[in-house]
């Protein structure tokens, strides 16, 4: 039988990680450092992140040559590494296992008592880092894997006693159902990653096969007022709560207030009062997310004074609302990871309740397929700012085959503006934007840049 994760712990024989360097990746090696396990791997350039793998142990080379995966006994690849990497072929010559980095975390779980996976087309990361907090406060001493810097955890991955492991779950290409939840938690189903998915039933169908990961004595817990989060798990035989803003949901919020787009409210356990939140995110979206923890919390028979603190805790990770500073003339810049319609959305009626003059988004889209696929939505999401800078879309693993352009979004909303470089963005947003505005740079690409180009000069 071909060596598994566990087996590699349990006989410290060498691991080795194509693309070591890459969110998600980095943080198993260093989890399989810490259980003693010889790491190699290999990327193409030198980062604060290998540099730290390497003080920790690890052996990198920044090439991919053939000769890297001699003498390992498990290979261990992110999506984005194909077939015919050299390090891939040498091993499949040399008979060395190679498996996908979302099935080496799902061999990973196997070892934990609760597994907590958070799922959703968005606020994965929010939530994920959300429910860490709280499971903090609870002492539970969790390990936790999230998809961006946590700043009460120093980064992306914390390493917990075996307990409790919180972990964010992407549903694309279908990566979730690599993993072993005991807990799924679906917080929104809509369509997005297209280029993978047929349509938004094969999303659906993908969300109902992770809840199916569930195993019986474990719990699925779903958002009542998203048609397709319900959609995913019927069916389900296991435990499922809900979670929502009505009565009609097994965990709701009551008593909502708002403060300058900060929510407080009633977190209501049927008809009983489980805890009181004060967010201190801003949005409705984060109070869904909120209520996702809650429902969690509840079953996990945490008590609501300790939910309670830590989401009031909780102050944000990197990239969802961060704060990036001030503009000469007195503009707030913040940047936020936003790169699906929905998200968008959530985050502009977020800010347009924290009475700012002006909202000026400057938006960079991801990948050509999905901007071709929710045109319509990007265009009626940007129209929900005052004013729409757009940069070159983002091609992340894509080719532009479609023959679409920042400037086809621009066309369509009233005043916007797109800009060949992030210069030109820069250049312009000094002169635009002033004193009572909020400058948003938005996007999973690196658009952040154009606000450390502002705040820096």
């Amino acid at each position: 039988m071909a060596p598994s994760i566990q087996y590699c712990i349990q006989e410290k024989k060498p691991v080795h990680l194509i693309g070591i360097g890459g969110v998600s990746m980095n943080s198993l090696a260093e989890l399989l450092l810490s259980k003693g396990v010889p790491v190699t791997g290999s990327d193409r350039t030198e980062t604060d992140v290998t540099d730290r793998l390497e003080l920790l142990g690890a052996r990198i080379t920044y090439a991919h040559l053939p000769e890297n995966v001699e003498g390992a006994s498990l290979v261990i690849r992110t999506a984005a590494v194909h077939d015919d990497n050299p390090e891939i072929v040498r091993a499949h010559e040399l008979g060395i296992p190679v498996i996908e980095r979302a099935q080496a975390w799902g061999q990973m779980m196997i070892e934990y008592n609760n597994v907590i996976c958070l799922s959703g087309t968005h606020g994965k990361t929010t939530t994920t880092s959300m429910m860490t907090m709280i499971a903090m406060r609870a002492a539970m001493d969790p390990t936790v894997m999230v998809g961006s810097n946590l700043p009460a955890i120093g980064g992306t991955l914390r390493i917990g006693g075996h307990g409790t492991f919180v972990a964010e779950a992407c549903e694309y290409c279908n990566s979730f159902l690599s993993f072993a939840p005991t807990i799924a938690v679906v917080l929104n189903v809509e369509a997005d990653h297209l280029d993978f998915f047929k349509d938004i039933d094969d999303i659906v169908h993908s969300f109902h096969e992770f809840c199916e990961l569930v195993p019986a004595g474990g719990l699925i817990v779903a958002n009542a007022d998203d048609e397709n989060a319900m959609r995913a798990v019927e069916g389900a035989e296991r435990t499922v709560l809900t979670f929502g803003l009505s009565e009609g949901a097994d965990v709701w919020a009551d008593k909502i207030e708002t403060q300058n787009g900060y929510y407080r409210f009633d977190v209501m356990a049927g008809k009983y009062l489980y805890c009181h939140v004060e967010l201190q995110v801003p949005g409705r979206h984060n109070m869904m997310n909120a209520l996702a923890c809650c429902a969690v919390s509840r079953f996990l028979g945490i008590p609501g004074e300790t939910v309670s603190a830590g989401l009031g805790a909780f102050t944000g990770s990197s990239r969802r609302f961060q704060r990036t500073g001030v503009t000469a003339k007195g503009a707030v810049v913040v940047d936020d990871y936003a790169h699906h319609p929905s998200e968008m959305c959530a985050t502009l009626k977020a800010a347009r309740q924290m009475n700012f003059k002006r909202i000026i988004c400057a938006f960079q889209s991801h990948t050509y397929t999905r901007t071709k696929a929710l045109f319509n939505d990007f265009v009626e999401a940007l129209k929900l700012c005052d004013l729409a800078v757009l940069a070159p879309i983002y091609a992340a693993r894509e080719q532009n085959t479609i023959g679409i352009y920042a400037s086809d979004l621009a066309a369509q909303v009233p005043g916007a503006r797109a800009f060949d470089s992030f210069e030109e963005i820069a250049d312009f947003l000094r002169e635009e934007a002033g004193e009572g505005d909020l400058v948003i740079t938005m996007g999973a690409g690196d658009i952040y840049r154009v606000g450390e180009m502002l705040v820096e000069k």
